[in-house]
């Protein structure tokens, strides 16, 4: 039965990476790598960062985004970020051949991503836009991918992978944001009113995010893999449950495409412990965040 499989026409020895179905139609893995990656949790490590990239005060790594892209895409398919940030997700997506295009509301943090991305000088189409997540619709509907697949046509997300503001979580007075004050780094986002990260009430900061995602979700092609990266916020004495309600909000808006398939721990034990609540209560030190990953399904 293996040997069988193996001298079908349409399965490819890529050696070590295993065995490649040509048939394959959501990305290049083999199934060895498939099956790697199909476990729940995974483990990515910041690398050191340069100077300019510190000033955002919630980076992810490349690796984590360049293996979600990898698993959801093929080359040359479209990646958006609609919380660009300093770029991390456009320049994974360079990496691995992936065209991209991402938004961002800070003005300082978009020129960073921008600078990066040139620095890199990729080939495929990588398009970093200055605008608002609340304007998504707007922004796109603005850009013009001259001599390309897209030109004159809608453009059709085939990935999102963004991690949105963890509502209020950058304006606590916690250790961690101390340490950044001190250094003279950034402890939110901006102070746009626009930002979703400067919302004060819980529920209405949820309301909006999932309205932003209503936008993410109408450029989506069907069968897209919207992902993305949130947690849980500890505030006040009690912890919120904000990747729940991100996946609970968005699974139940009017359109019944939108369906939650999973998600991916993403453990970061090479953060340092911090001592909370000693001698005193439960205060949990949080080293993961959550990759919900969802399914458009018309």
């Amino acid at each position: 039965m293996v040997a069988s499989y193996r001298r079908a026409k349409n399965i490819i020895d890529l050696g070590e990476r295993g065995y490649y179905n040509s048939g394959n139609k959501l990305n290049n893995l083999t199934g060895k790598e498939w099956i790697k990656f199909s476990k729940t949790w995974f483990i990515h490590h910041l690398p050191g960062r340069k100077k300019n990239e510190l000033l955002h005060p919630a980076k992810f790594p490349e690796t984590l985004a360049a293996e979600l892209i990898s698993f959801f895409t093929k080359e040359r398919e479209w990646i958006l970020d609609s919380f660009m940030g300093t770029g991390s997700s456009l320049i994974a997506a360079g990496y691995k051949k992936r065209n991209a295009v991402g938004i961002e509301l800070s003005n300082m943090h978009f020129k960073i991503a921008k600078k990066r991305i040139e620095e890199e000088n990729f080939e495929n189409l990588i398009i970093p836009l200055l605008g608002s997540s609340e304007q998504l619709t707007k922004t796109l509907n603005k850009l013009k991918i001259k001599n390309y697949l897209y030109e004159n046509q809608k453009l059709k997300i085939d990935y999102t992978i963004t991690s949105p503001p963890y509502w209020n979580q950058l304006e606590r007075n916690t250790l961690r944001q101390k340490v950044r004050s001190a250094q003279g780094l950034d402890t939110k986002y901006s102070q746009d009113k626009k930002d979703l990260g400067n919302i004060k009430n819980y529920d209405e900061f949820i309301e909006n995010q999932a309205k932003i995602f209503d936008q993410v979700y109408d450029w989506t092609k069907s069968g897209g893999y919207p992902t993305i990266i949130t947690n849980n916020v500890y505030y006040k004495g009690r912890l919120f449950p904000l990747a729940y309600d991100t996946a609970i909000s968005l699974t139940k808006r009017n359109d019944k495409s939108r369906v939650l398939k999973d998600e991916k721990t993403w453990f970061q034990d090479d953060k340092p412990l911090i001592a909370l609540g000693v001698n005193y209560a439960w205060v949990a030190s949080r080293h993961h965040q959550y990759c919900l990953i969802f399914r458009k399904e018309i």
